[in-house]
């Protein structure tokens, strides 16, 4: 008992020191109440390393570094796909702008209406043709001077849309020219759809206000093949550029197409998307070498542009 009398004597003499010290060390104030005062010290955080933690789960208890404010920028560019694709023939000139030969796809959905097909071949496709030639006839026009185009459009609602049209050739290059500066300049138009989508009725495509080019069909009221039917001529929002016919048949009325399209012919009248010699519509047509049935003299196109190609 004596043996450990003297070490707990001298343990216990060493805590009432340290006690002693602490309190002097502290002005008296005990450990809680030193944080209470002190709590920049007492509760610090751990300073922390600038290299990175080998642990993958280690925390940083830096606050994380605040984003920059994005800077203010125009709104990007929609993009469209095309109605069609690209094959490896494609003229590509811009973005949404491009034409190359018709496809198989292309091929099929024409046949039997916007082009012709042979009385033999017509109850083999999948779909009713309208438009029949006998077996022997011979065409104006080939597959393979066609061209199929995508451009796009600003359409009445100011919204872009992708359109298709067939052409000839010898004006597919001029037509994504001009079709790529009318929408650089907004200009509106209300569709552009293939005349198929009407069933090769081109009566029935003008009253849609629809814009459209190659339709192998005769000329309104005669035998004689449109300048459509070459791919060489193009409509243009149709019903408010309708097609008159002065003195038709010698009696003196004026023929005037599309039905209810009358009031458009008024040319002296102001109104939306009407084509005149100030309108871009016609400037860029007349810059690449094509003429507007607005000008000619017994009767009047003013949806009408075309031109002669070799």
């Amino acid at each position: 008992m004596n043996k450990w009398l003297k070490p707990a004597l001298f343990l216990i003499f060493i805590v009432f020191v340290c006690s002693v010290l602490s309190r002097v060390l502290t002005s008296g104030e005990t450990l809680s109440e030193y944080a209470a005062h002190n709590p920049e010290t007492a509760y610090a955080a751990p300073e922390v390393s600038a290299a990175p933690s080998a642990s993958p789960t280690a925390l940083s208890t830096a606050p994380p570094e605040a984003s920059p404010s994005p800077t203010p920028s125009a709104s990007p560019a929609p993009t469209f796909s095309p109605l069609a694709e690209e094959s490896k023939d494609s003229v590509h000139y811009e973005d949404g702008f491009f034409y190359q030969p018709l496809t198989a796809a292309v091929t099929a959905r024409i046949t039997g209406l916007s082009y012709p097909v042979t009385e033999s071949i017509a109850p083999a496709l999948s779909l009713q043709a309208v438009n029949v030639v006998p077996d022997d006839a011979v065409l104006a026009i080939s597959y393979d001077d066609l061209r199929y185009l995508n451009v796009l459009y600003y359409d009445f609602d100011g919204n872009v849309q992708a359109g298709e049209l067939i052409c000839h050739k010898g004006i597919a290059q001029d037509l994504v020219e001009i079709f790529y500066e009318l929408y650089l300049n907004e200009y509106q138009i209300e569709k552009i759809r293939l005349v198929d989508e009407y069933g090769g009725d081109d009566t029935a495509s003008m009253l849609d206000n629809n814009t459209s080019c190659f339709n192998y069909r005769v000329v309104d009221g005669t035998d004689s093949l449109s300048k459509h039917a070459l791919g060489c001529a193009i409509d243009i929002n149709p019903f408010y550029n309708p097609y008159v016919v002065f003195n038709k048949d010698g009696n003196g009325e004026t023929y005037i197409s599309p039905e209810g399209s009358e009031i458009y012919a008024d040319r002296s009248k102001d109104f939306p998307y009407k084509i005149d010699e100030s309108d871009l519509c016609y400037q860029l047509f007349k810059a690449h070498g094509f003429t507007w049935g607005g000008n000619w003299n017994s009767s009047k196109d003013y949806q009408h542009f075309q031109k002669v190609v070799n």
